[in-house]
C-alpha cells in the first residue's frame, strides 16, 4: 500500500489530532474559532465521489461524529461543514463552530484577518473535551 501524501499546507496549517477510520483529524492553528478538518487518507483524491460508496459513508458518518462532538464542546451557534478544495486541492473537509459575536460573525472565515495561534493550555483543554466528546 502507498503511504499517504499529506498536503503540505494542510501539515502546516493544522496539527492531528486522531486517525479516524477512514480520515485524519486536524485541528486548525487559527485558534479564532474551534476549527477541525477531516482528511480522507486517500492519494490522488480531491472530491468526495472520488471515494467509492462506503468511503463516502465513511466520511460523512465521520463528519456528523466530529460536528456533533465539536457543538458540544463548544456550544456553538452553528456548526459550518464544507469542503471547497479551490486551493488546496487534496479532499479534506471542514468543521468549524461558529457563535454569534464571534470575531467575524456571520460572515465567512476564510481571508477575514490574521490567524492567532492556540494558546497552549485552551488547545490541551479543548482537545481533551473533544476526545471525550467523540469517545
Amino acid at each position: 500500500m502507498t503511504p499517504f501524501d499529506l498536503d503540505p499546507r494542510l501539515a502546516r496549517d493544522s496539527d492531528l489530532v486522531a486517525h479516524l477510520d477512514l480520515c485524519q483529524l486536524r485541528l486548525s492553528r487559527d485558534a479564532r474559532w474551534p476549527w477541525l478538518i477531516l482528511i480522507p487518507e486517500r492519494n490522488a483524491v480531491s472530491e468526495t465521489f472520488d471515494l467509492p460508496p462506503d468511503e463516502q459513508a465513511t466520511l460523512s458518518d465521520e463528519a456528523n461524529r466530529v460536528a456533533a462532538a465539536l457543538k458540544r464542546v463548544t456550544g456553538a451557534t452553528k456548526i459550518n461543514i464544507g469542503a471547497l478544495g479551490n486551493i488546496v486541492r487534496q479532499l479534506h473537509v471542514h468543521v468549524v463552530a461558529r457563535t454569534e459575536g464571534d470575531v467575524n460573525w456571520p460572515g465567512p472565515i476564510w481571508g477575514f484577518g490574521t490567524a492567532q495561534a492556540w494558546d497552549k493550555a485552551e488547545r490541551d483543554d479543548f482537545l481533551h473535551r473533544l476526545t471525550e466528546s467523540l469517545t
